[in-house]
């Protein structure tokens, strides 16, 4: 039976995958560019039903939040503001996390409780119009 400390490690190794997708989420951001639309994941609600969804745009949001134009990125999504600080307060915890993990600073038990506690109601707060959209569209 694994000891609890066993569990982070395990924890920690996926927090720093988390990390790696978010990095890897803002450099998409960064490289493909709203003005030349060359994004390579086309939204499948638009495609299939021919109507846009609450994440229509959020791919061009975010290239927008990433160069500075923040009115540009409203333009494309009004919500990509809040689910590109979803995934920057997550980016900045995994980190946070890890330096408190490595530097012992609180119990394990505490870090994975407010690690769960606080990515919950963040979710829950950054994507609630998507969460309403699947509800009510279903």
């Amino acid at each position: 039976m694994k000891t609890f400390r066993g569990w982070f490690d395990a924890y920690h190794r996926i927090n720093m995958i988390f990390a790696g997708v978010i990095v890897m989420i803002f450099i998409y951001s960064g490289f493909f560019s709203p003005q030349e639309d060359n994004y390579p994941v086309k939204c499948v609600h638009k495609e299939i039903l021919g109507k846009p969804c609450p994440s229509c745009g959020l791919s061009h949001s975010f290239s927008e939040i990433v160069r500075g134009n923040f009115e540009k990125a409203r333009e494309w999504n009004p919500n990509g503001f809040l689910i590109f600080f979803f995934f920057f307060i997550q980016l900045f915890f995994r980190i946070l996390a890890s330096f408190v993990y490595a530097r012992k600073l609180i119990p394990v038990r505490w870090i994975i409780g407010i690690d769960i506690n606080v990515s919950i109601l963040l979710f829950l707060y950054c994507f609630r119009y998507l969460i309403v959209f699947l509800f009510t569209y279903s």
